[in-house]
């Protein structure tokens, strides 16, 4: 395998040297992948298509007169999600017949939540987006949502607030007699390509391409090098693997469900540094997964690390002429709502052997605004006495905010544990406020 050179898409990923081709491709794949190209294409493709289009608009129409919304409405009696929740037959019924300019629907957004009732181990969403549209075409079910996911913030109301000075943490040096590795992560959407429940394979491509290209310009202790899914050998696989880098097909069925697994491997692949501690996943459940990491409990340096490596990404893709998804009342726009405002997870993995067994557990995690997962990820349970510890919230605090919470939490955590070694009570915190930033 040749570093950085996808040859089954016919992408020259080399193109990053000249701005000028790069100027030309991306205003070439912003026109083809603006909102109402189907329509042109199709106006432009001759009598047969036009009536290919207008049958079709037709069938719709007469689909619609013939099964009214109350027909259509999904059977939600035995769900646990956010959007079941929130889903009304009005609101359905206002909603069923909207598209996106890319043709996104909302019963597209709603069926990972249909198919999937529930889940073992915390509330999920139960919906997703097809591009970034969809967050204001069906803002009436998306916003309840939002705010039930995230603690009361109200998009119509409120702004999110970005902050990315990781000089601002304190108290960032957990003890490694409990915290065994750091972690923070997020994700970045690039502008005018459908997310990935929803993309083409030329988008899904133009993504790798536009991503790829960019890091290569990464230097010093960020530079590092790119693996393609479908190009990797064995030896790299399973390299990547026994560095819990690697992520595979999705088999979860909140994934599968929302149609992330299409296509796959096609355009999906792991970029890292050469340190194995800045890596991006690209095509997985968003455009970009963007993860700082090491072992041990410094997170400060963790959190630095992965500040300057966003700071730099985000202007190298700006140099090619692109952007992030971004807006000040959602933040960074993400294919789940519950990534919504930074996308940000930190987290520890770490030993709490008393705690674990201490019956108010679970409520001094709510009270500090902190999950609970398995150390393999959010579909396993946690077994024995380490946990995946991070924060809940994503939206309506700062990174810096989200990051400090998750270090004086686990601290928190980790000096509860130390009481109960001696024999001593712990007490359950006060629950943290959400703050209100209104517009």
């Amino acid at each position: 395998m040749e570093d950085c050179k996808l040859q089954c898409y016919s992408f020259d990923l080399s193109s990053g040297n000249n701005p000028a081709h790069v100027t030309m491709a991306n205003s070439f794949t912003r026109m083809m992948t603006g909102r109402n190209t189907a329509v042109m294409l199709a106006v432009g493709a001759g009598s047969l298509a036009s009536g290919y289009l207008l049958t079709e608009s037709a069938a719709a129409a007469e689909r619609r007169r013939l099964y009214p919304a109350s027909a259509d409405f999904p059977d939600l009696r035995k769900h646990n999600n956010c959007m079941a929740a929130a889903l009304t037959p009005t609101i359905y019924a206002r909603l069923r017949d909207k598209a996106t300019p890319s043709n996104w629907t909302l019963d597209q957004c709603i069926q990972t939540g249909v198919d999937n009732p529930g889940h073992p181990f915390i509330k999920t969403v139960g919906m997703v987006a097809g591009d970034e549209e969809s967050y204001e075409v069906f803002a009436e079910i998306f916003d309840p949502v939002i705010k039930d996911r995230h603690n009361g913030y109200d998009p119509r109301t409120m702004k999110h607030p970005t902050d990315l000075d990781a000089s601002k943490v304190t108290s960032g040096m957990f003890d490694e007699h409990y915290v065994l590795s750091s972690r923070v992560r997020t994700g970045r959407s690039i502008r005018g390509l459908s997310l990935p429940p929803a993309c083409s394979r030329s988008e899904r491509r133009e993504v790798e391409r536009v991503v790829v290209t960019a890091l290569s310009g990464l230097k010093g202790d960020l530079s590092g090098r790119y693996y393609s899914l479908a190009e990797m050998t064995d030896r790299e696989q399973q390299q990547l693997i026994d560095e819990h880098f690697l992520f595979d097909k999705p088999v979860s069925p909140l994934l599968t469900a929302a149609g992330m697994a299409r296509d796959w491997p096609d355009a999906r692949g792991i970029w890292h540094n050469n340190e194995r501690n800045f890596l991006i996943w690209i095509n997985e459940e968003d455009h970009t997964r963007i993860i700082s990491m090491e072992k041990g409990g410094n997170m400060k340096r963790v959190f630095e690390r992965f500040c300057r490596g966003l700071k730099q990404v985000e202007h190298l893709i700006q140099e090619r002429g692109w952007e992030f998804m971004w807006n000040e009342r959602l933040g960074y726009i993400l294919t789940c709502p519950s990534n919504l405002g930074t996308g940000l997870r930190a987290g520890v993995h770490i030993r709490l052997p008393f705690l674990a067994k201490d019956p108010r557990f679970k409520k001094i995690l709510d009270n500090l605004r902190l999950q609970k997962r398995g150390t393999g990820g959010v579909d396993t349970a946690a077994t024995g006495d380490t946990f995946d510890i991070s924060n809940l919230d994503r939206l309506g605090k700062s990174e810096v905010e989200l990051v400090q919470l998750v270090i004086d939490g686990v601290n928190y955590l980790i000096e509860c544990e130390k009481r109960l070694e001696r024999g001593q009570d712990i007490k359950i915190p006060s629950p943290i406020p959400q703050k209100m930033r209104n517009v």
